[in-house]
């Protein structure tokens, strides 16, 4: 097929590709600050808009679950923008009331679109309602957290830390149910969840992703891995699960091509 963006090439990294929930639509964000949907039929992907966000270097963009608005938030920033793609409208967010953060750069929406989780710095996590984009209640995992996962019901968030340990919390009480070290982690990269919640996939900074069931993750400590994944030489940076739960993507940025399905 021919490139999704073709008609319009970004002018500096991408930082996110990500297909609309429900459309024919993929979206392309990045440094060069904008963010740009294109329609694709894998013979031309006509593009259908840019939108240009002044000096604001995307960090991650995200399409929510009902596909009706883009989240996007900056390399070096506080706020983020929500755009509005039925009324076709750019909505800042300034600034979160009780969120005391540099930048908002990560975060996470909850797959049944309630909910917004901002990976904050010193450990916080930030859960903000999806739909006010206010904060609900703050979290707190030892250490730094570097990446967070809900799971397919929306239940629960399994954030992993930069430490190597993965803290599960229960969304409603926002309480730990359980913590487990990830085996041999020096430093904790990216996590997911399968969609048919199963699996959770740990990838760590030695280019190791340690694939559990979630059974072992609820009960043990120390959970041994049903398989360690060893193809990456660099750090293990994008880890997700396809839809129907067979195959398992493991990605580094650190490398050119460096992308294994398993």
């Amino acid at each position: 097929c021919l490139p999704a963006n073709q008609e319009r090439f970004a002018n500096g990294k991408l930082v996110t590709v990500q297909f609309h929930p429900s459309a024919q639509v993929v979206m392309t964000a990045g440094h060069d600050r904008s963010v740009s949907l294109f329609q694709v039929d894998g013979i031309r992907n006509p593009k259908i808009q840019s939108i240009y966000l002044e000096s604001f270097p995307v960090y991650k963009a995200h399409f929510s679950v009902d596909g009706e608005q883009v989240i996007a938030t900056g390399t070096h920033h506080s706020m983020f923008f929500v755009y509005d793609m039925m009324a076709g409208n750019i909505i800042p967010i300034p600034k979160v009331r009780g969120v005391e953060e540099r930048f908002l750069r990560n975060f996470e929406l909850s797959p049944d679109g309630s909910f917004m989780l901002l990976i904050g710095t010193s450990g916080y996590l930030h859960l903000l309602s999806m739909k006010t984009k206010e904060l609900i209640s703050s979290m707190k995992v030892n250490g730094r957290c570097s990446a967070s996962a809900f799971t397919p019901d929306s239940s629960k968030i399994y954030s992993y830390s930069k430490e190597g340990e993965v803290f599960i919390w229960d969304v409603r009480s926002r309480k730990c149910l359980h913590k487990f070290e990830d085996e041999g982690s020096l430093e904790g990269m990216c996590i997911a969840v399968s969609k048919n919640n199963q699996y959770v996939a740990c990838g760590s900074s030695s280019g190791v992703v340690n694939l559990y069931t979630t059974d072992v993750c609820l009960k043990e400590n120390r959970p041994k891995p049903v398989k360690a994944i060893m193809n990456l030489v660099t750090s293990a940076t994008c880890v997700t699960f396809n839809p129907t739960t067979e195959i398992l993507a493991v990605a580094s940025r650190d490398a050119d091509e460096a992308v294994k399905l398993v």
